[in-house]
């Protein structure tokens, strides 16, 4: 016969009440209402000053800095004001014009070199405009003849205006490689 398999009984101890049952709680396991508070408080600090910040970058949009450009019409004075065969300085700055006189008129010069945009020096020893960041040289008359520059630089619209005075307008430009130098506006005949 086969024998008989001897059953093990499992006994389960009872059931023991839990710790807070027996009054016995971790102590360090329970927030006390002072610093649940205080956590709180600085949760709530950190979610205003994160949604503040967000929205300031938010508006920033919505009120982009202005670059205020000079005026691009200006009197630049009588025509008696300069001299013949001179280079008036007086405009770069402010304007960004150099005002040229010579035998045949009055011209107004952009100070913006054709190469990249640099603003070139009027060297009246050699007679020329260079540009110090690549070494373009202009004539007097704006007419590129060394360096990289691809063309020579715009003149801009110079006319009389009813009083006498110059007036010089930015806003329209002639290029010399269009043909444009003889429009009327591109010089003044004195």
């Amino acid at each position: 016969m086969p024998e008989a398999k001897e059953k093990k009984s499992v006994t389960v101890p009872p059931a023991s009440p839990p710790p807070a049952a027996l009054g016995k709680i971790d102590e360090g396991s329970q927030v006390s209402r002072r610093s649940f508070f205080s956590w709180l408080s600085i949760g709530w600090i950190a979610f205003v000053a994160a949604t503040g910040g967000f929205f300031t970058m938010m508006l920033r949009f919505f009120f982009p800095n202005v670059l205020f450009e000079p005026v691009q019409t200006f009197r630049a004075g009588y025509p008696e004001d300069y001299q013949a065969g001179e280079v008036d300085l007086r405009w770069k700055g402010k304007y960004g014009t150099w005002i040229v006189r010579d035998g045949e008129g009055i011209y107004a010069l952009s100070t913006v070199c054709t190469h990249l945009g640099c603003t070139p020096n009027w060297l009246a020893a050699e007679q020329k405009f260079k540009c110090p960041c690549h070494g373009s040289g202009f004539r007097k008359t704006g007419i590129n003849f060394e360096g990289p520059a691809p063309r020579p630089l715009e003149r801009f619209r110079i006319v009389l205006a009813d009083d006498g005075q110059i007036i010089v307008d930015k806003t329209k430009k002639f290029q010399q490689e269009k043909g444009q130098w003889g429009d009327p506006e591109a010089f003044l005949k004195v």
